[in-house]
C-alpha cells in the first residue's frame, strides 16, 4: 500500500475521534483534529500526484474519507445543537442522494463522468471552512459570529445547487444525452 493511502486511512481513523471529541465536549482538541484530516487531504493528495503514486484504491479511499469526516462532523455538530438542523439535514441528504444517484446510473450500466462539478468543490470547501469556524469559535474562543452566519447560508446554497447539478447530470445519461452539465 502506498504512503497516500496509509496517510488517507488515518484521515478516515481521525473521524471517530473527532467525532468523541465534540460529544465529551473537547472541541479545541477537536478543531485540531479536523485540521489534521484537512491537512493530510492536501498531504496525500499532492503526494500522490507529484510522486506518481495515484491507485485505484486511493482514488476509492480518498472521497469516503472526505464524506466520511464532513458528514460524520454535520451530525455530531447538530447533534449538539452547534449546526442548525435543517442545514444538517440538508448536506447529508444531498450526500446520500450523490451516492444513491451514483448507484442507479452505475446498476443501470449508463456510462457518464464521475469527476465532482464546479459548485460541488466550492461547496466542500464552504463545508469545511464552517466547521473549522465553529470548532474554531468553541474550541479556541475564536468570536465570528457573522462569518458563521454567513457560511451556513453559502453551505446551505452551494449544496443545494450542488445537489440540482447531479440531478442534471443522472437525468443527461438516463436520457443518453452528454453528461455534461
Amino acid at each position: 500500500m502506498s504512503l497516500p493511502n496509509f496517510i488517507t486511512l488515518g484521515r478516515l481513523l481521525c473521524v471517530p475521534l473527532a467525532i468523541w471529541l465534540v460529544l465529551l465536549d473537547h472541541l479545541a482538541a477537536a478543531f485540531w483534529v479536523f485540521i489534521a484530516a484537512g491537512l493530510s487531504d492536501a498531504v496525500d493528495g499532492f503526494i500522490a500526484k507529484h510522486f506518481d503514486q495515484r491507485s485505484e484504491l486511493g482514488a476509492l479511499l480518498d472521497p469516503i474519507a472526505d464524506k466520511a469526516l464532513l458528514v460524520s462532523m454535520y451530525v455530531t455538530l447538530g447533534l449538539a445543537k452547534y449546526l442548525p438542523v435543517w442545514l444538517v439535514i440538508l448536506v447529508v441528504f444531498r450526500d446520500a442522494l450523490i451516492i444513491g444517484g451514483f448507484l442507479l446510473v452505475a446498476a443501470l450500466g449508463y456510462a457518464m463522468r464521475w469527476e465532482p462539478l464546479l459548485v460541488s468543490k466550492l461547496n466542500t470547501a464552504l463545508q469545511i471552512g464552517l466547521i473549522g469556524v465553529v470548532l474554531a469559535s468553541l474550541g479556541l474562543g475564536l468570536s465570528v459570529p457573522r462569518l458563521a452566519a454567513v457560511l451556513v447560508y453559502a453551505v446551505a446554497a452551494t449544496t443545494t445547487i450542488s445537489g440540482a447539478g447531479y440531478l442534471i447530470r443522472w437525468t443527461r445519461a438516463l436520457a443518453g444525452v452528454s453528461s455534461s452539465p
